[in-house]
């Protein structure tokens, strides 16, 4: 999910490295391909041609989340327009830890209306490390609350809570993607929603203690290692 240049990349080399990943994806038969707004219609084109049932998501007001609703709304809309299967919002945390809950309460009814009006699996992103365990459980109630409040009972297999997105900057020496503290407190207080792992996990053992908590979906880059047993180096 790295730019060309947080990547230390060209444009070229950086598109050849989301191509290795899309083709990675289609050969591997995952279940989703996560790409940047920029890069949705490239990775359909190529799961198309292949036949393939990878599903392509991309993510929404990234990393930091603090986008204006109307902001988050525009790019979620080209998202669609290009063909993204799944929308990972990225949550105002900070707004949401200042006490404006209502911010955070409206955006992710307008994010998660527009994502089930085109029948998309749509999940907010709250950074658990950016949060104290207080806060996660808070936020995660939060969302579960106003899509409990809103949407029908056979949506809610669609709208998932998804701890992280590798890019905040934790203390040094803290993690910056799901944990099994933080994790177990998100599925805890997020039922009927689903939870999504992502961040951290880059062993087949890492991967199986999530699916043991209950998390529905985990987010890596460090996919084709955890299903070889091998131990991934990559810092997501």
């Amino acid at each position: 999910m790295k730019t060309a240049s947080q990547a230390g990349l060209t444009k070229a080399q950086n598109l050849e490295v989301v191509k290795g990943f899309i083709q990675e994806a289609i050969d591997e038969k995952f279940k989703l391909i996560m790409v940047r707004p920029e890069m949705v219609a490239l990775a359909n084109e190529m799961v198309s041609a292949a036949n393939s049932k990878v599903a392509v998501g991309t993510v929404i007001d990234f990393p930091k989340g603090n986008g204006l609703l109307d902001e988050k709304l525009k790019e979620a809309v080209i998202a669609i327009k290009n063909g993204a299967d799944d929308l990972d919002y990225v949550v105002d945390y900070e707004a949401f830890k200042r006490g404006e809950t209502d911010v955070v309460k409206k955006q992710v009814l307008e994010g998660t209306r527009l994502g089930l009006s085109h029948n998309k699996v749509v999940k907010w992103i709250i950074e658990v490390a950016a949060l104290n365990d207080h806060e996660i459980v808070q936020l995660t109630a939060l969302i579960k609350n106003v899509v409990i409040a809103n949407f029908k009972e056979e949506q809610y297999a669609q709208v998932f809570v998804k701890s992280s997105t590798g890019f905040f900057e934790a203390k040094k020496g803290l993690p910056n993607g799901a944990t099994v503290p933080k994790v177990k407190l998100m599925i805890e207080n997020a039922f009927p929603l689903s939870v999504k792992a992502a961040g951290g996990v880059r062993t087949y053992e890492e991967a199986l203690e999530m699916i043991s908590l209950g998390v529905k979906r985990i987010g890596t880059s460090s996919a084709k290692a955890i299903v070889s047993g091998q131990k991934s180096e990559s810092d997501y």
